[in-house]
């Protein structure tokens, strides 16, 4: 391959294929020295000026800005900042008008020029040669610079991804498009930055050579940089022919070094580097003074405008205010471009702003514009590529563009086409092949960049679900090693496996669902009806299965009753004869009855021989209690041998005779009491019914111990069901019920003879009276009497539960128990009989005494019945 510098050392120029030589029409505007347009009210900021992305804003609506303060401010070099042309404040941000043939708006800053034109603090370098080129880079990044030239690409970007790879810098100073000359103008007034611009380039970029190339249709520009120079010979001038479009970046390789950039690639890849004179400019003003990109040279030309020439114009004007000041005069049919003839377009609406492309506006009239020719079909007269000065077949590219067939066009290297007009331009047909050529591009390029976000978004999603599936990942792992320790640890434990267990009832859930699934048959009528059969056979065969299993347990409860058939026989044999008892304690009951009524009729006719009477029958009734309590005791230790039958059902049928015996002896208990009530009632009249009184007291008080009984017996027949469950109880609770029957019995005692002495006070005073205290003292003790045995009762409901080991031991324990209380109930009422008999005797002589000693008896009676029990 030819080595750059070497073709160029040469000095020899190289010829391009196509182009024309168009009226350049330069003559009307470069006349002039550059001027400064002046400042509008409002100014208008796009975001974006560039090739690129836009920065993030930096200022809000309300907020005060300098000249040259910084607007936005990007990630990276290709988010060029924009800056606050002059001082004023930031009235709104809004999409608005933008210079472009689309005519759409964009994001801009509207800012109120306060008239000061302030500037912000500068920070200049007075010798760029003490800064690294890193530092000189940012600050051309900072200062918002873009190719002046037309491409506006983002400088600092294309100094920067060249640098160590640029043998030959070239400057562009062709301007080879008519009716344009701000580059012209430019070179002429301010030759020597522009030199010290390209100087700061060179230190950068370490280029072996640098160039600037122009026309030679500008022979003043050339004059005015060689005198910049003054001799020096860092910096060649290569005066090139005038040509359409030589001014093109890789025309203009070609025409100095013979070499063509390789299609798809940039001129640094060929080790060339190229800017633009304004852009050199716009470097030294910005590393040197410290000026941002806020103003830049715009050409005003065109029959319309008056004063035709090049003015500094402030990026944001209003391009109706700036033509204006030129004394334009607006004209529907004659429209504006932005640019030349060749590769401008028309301003769809002048209240667009200027911006960093802006280099030239054109306002025609009917001399110099004519409205375009109908379009008409291509001929294939192959001008269009004849004048191509990049190879191209526009006539074919036209197609793939009509027809949107995008990957025709970039095989056909539609990117490459720079779009110089020259194709329209030549075209008989007068087909704006430049139109159909930018559409397509933007059509491509919106494709292109949807694929890219999309192809970004396919990463993210890819990333995200690599770093979810790895977050799930370790989430499992850390299941599984928490699951595995508490198998290891229930596995120490021999327990079972709850993960298991529960993915076993799931699993029979699921089978459960599957079974349980409605299933329909079709009768004959065509109606459909559920099938129930599976269902139905599931429940008949859950119900076997209950009935098995009860039977199982039944067949188990047989076995145990068959071990334990002892206790059977005891509650049975119980039963009977406490059924007997409670008859023998009816007829007793009925006999006194008998006996009482007889005593009190007679009461009225001698007193004493009803104390007397009602002795004589307590004693026979005493007695009777007594040979029913040995018949109980012997019948119940009897009952202590084996039963074969069911001890549920002896316990039910034991339980009811218990209630019936009660239920007789509280009919005998209330009739009783009517007797006792009436005889009190008589009392106050007649001393002699002391006798009778005292029998309906103690009536009342065998009632009340019926119902004591009927109670206990309830609480037996649930004492005899629970047997089977427990027998390790029975013999600490049955202890722990007869101590608190004792301790209650005590406490009766006590109270009764508290009861009967204070009874016995009133007896001198009214003999009337000392019957119905002792009757009524009675009646206390026969209710505490009750209270007690309710007591004593429900504790040996719960002493009936089974015995540790045997139950046949419980019953025999229970009813030995039994046997010492009725025996010692016995001696007691033996002890209270004879006291009774006594105490009957001096009725005769003085029944006020009579009354006294009652009491007195049986008050030592009881006494002696609680030493009886403290010993027991």
């Amino acid at each position: 391959m030819i080595d750059i510098l070497t073709s160029y050392n040469s000095g020899k120029l190289w010829d391009f294929k196509g182009g024309i030589h168009p009226p350049e029409m330069k003559s009307q505007s470069n006349q002039q020295p550059i001027k400064y347009a002046k400042l509008v009210n409002t100014y208008y900021i796009p975001v974006k000026q560039h090739v690129g992305i836009s920065g993030n804003l930096l200022v809000k609506t309300g907020d005060k800005v300098l000249k040259g303060q910084q607007l936005t401010l990007g990630d990276g070099l290709r988010a060029l900042p924009v800056h606050a042309p002059t001082s004023g404040v930031v009235t709104n941000i809004i999409p608005y008008i933008a210079a472009h043939p689309s005519g759409l708006p964009e994001i801009s800053i509207e800012i109120q020029a306060d008239g000061l034109d302030q500037w912000r603090e500068k920070q200049p370098i007075e010798d760029f040669l003490t800064s690294s080129p890193e530092k000189l880079i940012d600050r051309i990044y900072q200062a918002g610079i873009a190719g002046l030239g037309g491409a506006v690409f983002p400088t600092a970007a294309k100094i920067q991804s060249a640098e160590k790879k640029v043998k030959l810098l070239i400057i562009n100073g062709a301007e080879c498009e008519p009716y344009i000359t701000c580059d012209d103008r430019l070179m002429r007034d301010y030759a020597d930055e522009i030199i010290e611009g390209i100087r700061i380039l060179r230190y950068i970029l370490r280029p072996e050579k640098a160039v600037i190339a122009i026309e030679d249709n500008k022979p003043e520009a050339i004059k005015a940089l060689k005198k910049a120079l003054s001799g020096a010979n860092d910096i060649d001038i290569r005066v090139i022919p005038t040509k359409y479009p030589s001014g093109a970046s890789k025309q203009l390789i070609q025409i100095l070094t013979g070499i063509e950039v390789p299609n798809g690639q940039r001129s640094s890849s060929i080790g060339v580097l190229m800017h633009n004179v304004g852009t050199a400019f716009a470097i030294k003003r910005a590393v040197i003074n410290d000026e941002p990109l806020i103003e830049r040279v715009v050409t005003l030309t065109g029959d319309k405008i008056h004063h035709k020439g090049n003015q500094w114009v402030r990026i944001g004007t209003p391009i109706i205010q700036l033509l204006a000041q030129v004394n334009y005069q607006y004209d529907d049919r004659f429209p504006v471009f932005m640019g030349g003839p060749m590769m401008g377009f028309i301003i769809p609406n002048l209240n667009a702003p200027v911006t960093k492309v802006t280099n030239c506006l054109l306002a025609p009239d009917h001399f110099e514009y004519a409205p375009p020719e109908p379009e008409q079909s291509c001929i294939r007269c192959s001008a269009c590529s004849d004048v191509c000065p990049v190879n191209l077949m526009p006539q074919q590219l036209y197609w793939f563009a009509r027809s949107e067939d995008h990957e025709k066009s970039e095989q056909y290297a539609l990117k490459d086409c720079m779009e110089c007009g020259l194709c329209a331009y030549v075209c008989p047909s007068h087909i704006p092949l430049i139109q159909y050529f930018r559409q397509e591009k933007a059509k491509i390029w919106e494709i292109k960049d949807k694929a890219k976000k999309a192809e970004e978004a396919k990463i993210r999603f890819e990333a995200r679900q690599a770093r979810l599936e790895k977050e799930e990942q370790a989430r499992k792992e850390r299941t599984q090693r928490a699951a595995e320790a508490r198998r290891e640890e229930i596995a120490k434990q021999q327990g079972v496996d709850p993960v298991q267990a529960a993915l076993a009832r799931l699993k029979a859930k699921k089978q459960d669902s599957k079974i349980n699934e409605v299933k329909t048959i079709i009768t004959e009528s065509g109606e459909k009806l559920p099938d129930n059969s599976a269902i139905m056979a599931e429940r008949k065969a859950r119900r076997l299965a209950k009935q098995a299993t009860q039977q199982s347990e039944t067949d188990k409860n047989l076995t145990a009753l068959n071990h334990t058939n002892n206790t059977q026989k005891i509650s049975v044999a119980a039963a009977i004869a406490k059924a007997k008892a409670k008859k023998l304690a009816q007829q007793e009951s009925q006999h006194t009855e008998e006996v009482e009524v007889k005593s009190t009729e007679s009461v009225e006719k001698d007193p004493k021989k009803a104390a007397v009477v009602a002795a004589i029958a307590r004693a026979k009734a005493k007695k009777l209690a007594q040979q029913e309590s040995q018949h109980t005791e012997e019948v119940e230790i009897k009952s202590t041998e084996p039963v074969e039958k069911d001890p549920k059902k002896v316990a039910v049928a034991t339980a009811i005779a218990r209630v019936k015996a009660k239920k007789l002896a509280q009919q005998e208990s209330l009739h009783t009491e009517e007797v006792e009530v009436k005889s009190t009632e008589s009392v106050e009249k007649d001393p002699k019914k002391v006798a009778v009184t005292a029998a309906i007291a103690r009536a009342k008080a065998k009632k009340l111990a019926q119902q004591e009984s009927q109670h206990t017996e309830e609480i037996e027949v649930k004492s005899t069901e629970s047997v089977e469950k427990d027998p390790k109880k029975a013999a600490v609770m049955a202890a722990i019920a007869r101590a608190k029957a004792k301790k209650l019995a005590q406490q009766e005692s006590q109270h009764t003879e508290e009861v009967e002495i204070k009874s016995t006070e009133p007896v001198e005073k009214d003999p009337k009276k000392a019957a119905v205290a002792a009757a009524i003292a009675r009646a206390k003790a026969k209710k505490l009497a009750q209270q007690e045995s309710q007591h004593t009762e429900e504790v040996e409901v719960k002493s009936t539960e089974p015995v540790e080991k045997d139950p046949k031991k419980a019953a025999v324990m229970a009813a030995i128990a039994r046997a010492k209380a009725k025996k010692l109930a016995q001696q007691e009422s033996q002890h209270t009989e004879e006291v009774e008999i006594k105490s009957t005797e001096p009725v005769e002589k003085d029944p006020k005494k009579a009354a006294v000693a009652a009491a007195i008896a049986r008050a030592k009676a009881k006494k002696l019945a609680q030493q009886q029990e403290k010993k027991i």
